[in-house]
């Protein structure tokens, strides 16, 4: 077993956004995304995985195939891996997001930056 606080993964950045690993265990992933109020994440997917995002703190919009919702605190989605999908804080507070990304589709997804 292992055990980890999420708040250890919690670090934010005015240059950019973060990434934090909390576990990489065989083809799963799961990290914590940190963004400063109008940093976004770019349109992008996840071939052959599923991504499930729990947004932890703060509120913002969550593109996906190119509409555009709502994504705020305590609110979890499902994201198929053939789905384009971005997210953008929106808001004026620091945003983090809780991603589990399963089948993870290659080494470059799991890395912290």
């Amino acid at each position: 077993m292992e055990k980890k606080t999420v708040a250890e993964a919690i670090h934010y950045q005015e240059e950019r956004f973060t990434k934090r690993i909390l576990f990489q265990k065989g083809d799963s992933l799961v990290f914590v995304l940190n963004f400063m109020p109008d940093q976004q994440l770019p349109v992008h997917k996840h071939p052959g995985s599923e991504v499930y995002i729990l947004a932890l703190k703060g509120e913002g919009t969550i593109q996906v195939n190119d509409i555009d919702y709502p994504f705020a605190e305590g609110e979890i989605l499902h994201i198929a891996g053939d789905e384009s999908f971005a997210y953008k804080n929106s808001s004026d507070q620091p945003a983090s997001l809780h991603v589990v990304l399963s089948k993870t589709p290659n080494s470059m997804y799991s890395k912290e930056i």
